[in-house]
């Protein structure tokens, strides 16, 4: 089924890249995606798309190239709908929101509520196209802030918020049975949605405190006390491996250096990782050389956090 996708537009790319988890991406523009996807309900997983709808149609952004678009679909419902329009910054289409959401009103065939609709039909223009779906669902953001690491039983600063853990672990390509691991899982923010969507998760810490507390917050989950560069795991085993590598001085490590950190802890991601399976590396420094040693590096995205810490995120093959 062909799907629209209304995106977050706080990451110019990793909206779309989470998207391959769910089907192959067609088309983009700025805050809108165009994707082929088998089951629609697998979208309910994703973190950086807002609504989700049925792909109707696109056209030229203009009144008059949208008009001969709803002429030419002749929707018509028996149920009350209501016809909303959302217009990115960077729309070419002069026309008001008003004046679209009149017309899609006026050509549709059905009982319009804009009080009470049971259907929505939706217009996004972004850029030079203007696209037009039935919603089928929104995500619910606020399911990510009931789970703030500051709600959990085990607090650590500098924990990654919910919803960005939930598209790294996305872009993974995980899903439901496999198995996914997080050699540096801290306070388990990572498992915590890798688990939500049913894969088979383990995790593991080199800190003692860590590991404690992630048990604490993934109750009968599996978590080893191990080093990241020799953890005691079969070739070839894992589905997928998403992790936040530590940096700062306090951070407890074996190896002698960070660089070396990084360096085995990557080449261990790639002894146990199945071939063509796909690892997330979250750093705080630009490491693509090292993780060139180990992988192929297919998508490198920078999520700033604040002026002094920006995440480099490196999806690997």
């Amino acid at each position: 089924m062909r799907l629209l996708f209304e995106l977050s537009g706080e990451h110019p790319d990793l909206p779309v890249a989470e998207l391959e988890c769910v089907g192959r991406v067609l088309d983009t523009r700025a805050q809108v995606a165009v994707a082929e996807c088998p089951d629609p309900q697998a979208a309910r997983r994703l973190a950086l798309t807002h609504v989700v709808l049925e792909y109707l149609g696109e056209c030229e952004p203009s009144i008059e190239a949208f008009t001969a678009l709803l002429i030419d679909l002749a929707v018509t419902t028996t149920k009350p709908f209501a016809g909303r329009v959302k217009k990115v910054h960077e729309s070419q289409m002069a026309a008001s929101q008003l004046d679209l959401e009149r017309l899609i009103g006026s050509l549709i065939r059905g009982p319009v509520s804009l009080s009470d609709p049971v259907e929505e039909y939706r217009a996004i223009a972004s850029e030079d196209r203007c696209y037009f779906g039935r919603v089928l669902f929104r995500i619910d953001r606020g399911e990510f802030d009931a789970r703030s690491p500051m709600r959990r039983s085990f607090f650590h600063p500098g924990a990654m918020m919910p919803r960005m853990a939930r598209a790294l672990t996305n872009i993974s390509l995980i899903q439901p049975g496999e198995r996914f691991f997080d050699p540096f899982c801290g306070t388990g923010g990572i498992l915590i949605e890798a688990r939500d969507i049913g894969a088979r998760v383990l995790g593991s810490d080199f800190d003692p405190t860590m590991a404690a507390g992630c048990r604490q917050n993934l109750p009968g989950l599996d978590v080893m006390i191990a080093d990241a560069t020799a953890v005691p795991i079969c070739d070839r085993a894992l589905d997928a491996v998403v992790t936040d590598l530590p940096y700062g001085q306090s951070v407890r490590i074996r190896a002698e250096s960070m660089d070396d950190l990084y360096d085995g802890s990557i080449a261990e991601i790639r002894r146990i990782l199945r071939p063509e399976r796909r690892a997330v590396i979250v750093t705080h420094r630009d490491i693509a050389d090292i993780a060139a040693r180990h992988f192929t590096i297919l998508q490198a995205h920078e999520q700033r956090v604040h002026k002094s810490l920006t995440r480099r995120i490196l999806v690997l093959a």
